[in-house]
Parts: structure tokens; sequence; C-alpha cells
């Protein structure tokens, strides 16, 4: 369904039932442009071709992916300021709470009630507007920096992901496990932005370093032989020890970057933490370096959780993926041991869209049977 009219503020609609979007479509039109998707997918496609100034999302979707939506509206840079309203029927503490947190504006309950929902669309929009204009205004004042800015930030990236594909390439693991843990760790610390502990930390702007340097948290496999790296199944002992130099080697080749080229920025720092850390354990039994609780760095706890759920579910040449209930039992019986506690609970709150971003981004059997070839050849 769509309705056209000039000069009118866009809304657009991810709804279940046809029903329910005919009636809110009716109530919308002589306001908004009401613009009407049935997915994920749709909402990308209509955002990218022309942004919709709210969208409304329906909650009751199968697998949890309204909620997936929204994570992947406010991890996308054109797309984070548009305001997104939660249609629910779950609105509790705990539910409210979440959708919040996922980065959503505002909820309307159902049954919906006409006039909140034209009331909050209202001032949502208001409130958006001012807000935009601010940015246009300092877009104009700031246009050269921006300009290098970003140029600066897309030679980094280009940069990260060829230095983790070179990784990739070697490794059992598929360029998918890449994508996946650095969508696992957008939404963990998306979540965590309310939590006290992290609320300082996890800014806007440092989540989206982590999410860009999180693909580099294996790069010091590169220095580990093809015989011990792509052997399927269980390491010997003297294996395991040379597999466990990874994040020491991948550590050190960073810090020669650093002394190189000069650059202490943090966007290095946060590389350097995550590739050195992220097999330390809450307890303080991880290694290389034995840390322990809040020692251990933010993105490297974050990296922890989403690398070994990833490891868990993803089915290899060596063995089956589990189900994501039984990964979710293991993760729960390391709680205050191998992860941090509250990172533990951001991951079962938050288990419908780990789901979702596991099936996004799932390995195809042309892949794992390319790692299989790549395996018995190193062998």
């Amino acid at each position: 369904m769509e309705i056209f009219q000039a000069a009118k503020p866009t809304v657009l609609i991810l709804e279940n039932s046809d029903k329910s979007l005919l009636r809110i479509g009716e109530l919308l039109s002589s306001r908004y442009t009401v613009k009407a998707v049935s997915g994920g997918r749709s909402v990308q496609q209509v955002c990218s071709d022309e942004q919709p100034d709210l969208v409304l999302i329906d909650t009751i979707r199968p697998g949890n992916q309204g909620f997936e939506v929204c994570l992947q509206l406010k991890q996308a840079d054109h797309t984070r300021q548009i305001p997104v309203i939660f249609l629910t029927r779950e609105a509790d503490a705990d539910q409210q709470q979440l959708m919040f947190d996922l980065g959503a504006v505002d909820y309307i309950p159902r049954p919906i009630h006409p006039g909140t929902m034209l009331a909050r669309i209202r001032a949502h929009l208001a409130d958006s507007v001012v807000r935009r204009d601010h940015r246009a205004h300092t877009d104009i004042m700031n246009h050269e920096a921006l300009r290098h800015s970003r140029q600066l930030a897309a030679l980094q990236e280009v940069t990260l992901l060829a230095l983790a594909s070179l990784a990739e390439i070697r490794d059992s693991e598929t360029g998918n496990h890449l994508k996946r843990t650095q969508h696992y760790i957008f939404a963990l610390g998306q979540y965590l932005r309310s939590n006290p502990r992290f609320t300082r930390y996890l800014t806007a702007e440092r989540l989206d370093i982590i999410f860009k340097c999180a693909p580099l948290h294996d790069i010091g496999k590169v220095g580990i032989p093809d015989k011990i790296l792509l052997k399927p199944g269980r390491y010997e002992e003297a294996e395991y020890e040379v597999m466990k130099a990874h994040p020491k080697l991948g550590h050190d080749a960073i810090v020669k970057a650093q002394s190189l080229v000069g650059d202490q920025s943090e966007f290095l720092q946060i590389a350097k933490e995550i590739v050195y850390s992220h097999h330390e354990k809450w307890d303080g039994s991880g290694y290389p370096q034995g840390l322990k609780g809040d020692d251990i760095p933010i993105p490297a706890r974050l990296m922890a959780i989403a690398d070994v759920y990833d490891a868990l579910i993803s089915k290899r040449v060596y063995k089956d993926g589990m189900s994501h209930q039984d990964a979710t039992q293991i993760i729960l019986a390391g709680r205050g041991s191998h992860f941090d506690p509250d990172l533990v609970d951001a991951f079962v709150a938050l288990g419908g869209v780990f789901q979702g971003i596991a099936s996004r981004f799932a390995d195809t059997e042309e892949e794992l049977l390319e790692k299989l070839k790549q395996s018995e050849l190193a062998q």
C-alpha cells in the first residue's frame, strides 16, 4: 500500500497484520505519506531509496524480526537518526527497556488508541525535524572536515577488512563468521549502553569503532602454521600452546604498525584490545595475560561472548553446529567464570536478535566445502 501526497512527512510501517495495516494507514494518510513493507530487507530498500521521516515497527514478527530491523536501522549511518516507534502488546518493564536499548524513541501499546498514536508520531516528527535542521547546519559548517574524516574512515575500514580477510583465508572459519561476530557485538553494545557499568564507555562513536575493528580479532592466526591452524578436531596439548600464541602475534603486529606510522589513535587501541584479550576469562583463567574481571577491556569482553556463541552454533568441517538453546545453556554456565555476568544477561535478553543475525549471515555449503578442501591440503 502506498499513498503519495506531496510535502507530507513519510511514515514507513512494518506491520504483521494486513487488517491492522489498513487501519493504521487510514488513520495516518490524511496527515502523512504512508508506506508499508512486509519484511526487514524491504525496510532497508525503502530507506536506501527514499528515507522516511519515521518508522513504525510491529514487534509481533517471526523470530523477533522487528527488533533486528531496528538494530539494522540504528547501525547504518544513513538511517541511524530516523526515529523508530514500536507497536506492541507486551509493554512490561523489561520489554520497554529492551525496545529503548535497541534504539527506539517510543512504543505504542495495543490496542492502538488513534489519539495517542497521532500525538506521539507528531511529537517525534517535530523533534526529528529540529535535530535534522541542526545536523544540516553542522554539515555545512564542517563540510571539509567531514569529507576528510570520511576518507580516513573509509581507508581504515578497507585496511581492516583487507587484514581480516587475509587471516580468514587461512583460517577454518568462513568469512561470514566475521560478519556475524560484528553484528553480535553491535547488538550487545547497543543493549548495554543503558547499563550504568557501560554507559560512559559505550558511546555511539566508540561502538562504531568496535564494530569496525571486530573482524581483526583473529588476525594473529596469520602467524600460526597451517598444519595446526587448519587441523580438524581437537588439538594436542603442544599444538594448543602454539595456537594460544595468536592473540599476542596479532597484538604485536598492531603495536609495530603504530610505531611505524606514529598512530596512537583510539581506533588502533581498541583493535589491539580486541585482538589481545578476547580469550581472557572473567575469573582470570584465560590467556594470554590471565586478566580478571574489569581488567579485561570492554571490547574484548564483547568479542569473547560473540566469538564463543558463533563457534558453538556454527557447522564446521569437523563438527555440527548446536542449537541456539544448547549454546545459551553453555554461555549461562560460564556466567561469572568465563564471561562478564552483565554481558551474559544482555545476551539472553537478545536471544532472538542473535538468532536473526546467525540466520542472515549463515554459511553456505559451498563455503564449508571450500574450507574442507583447504584443511585437507594442509594436512
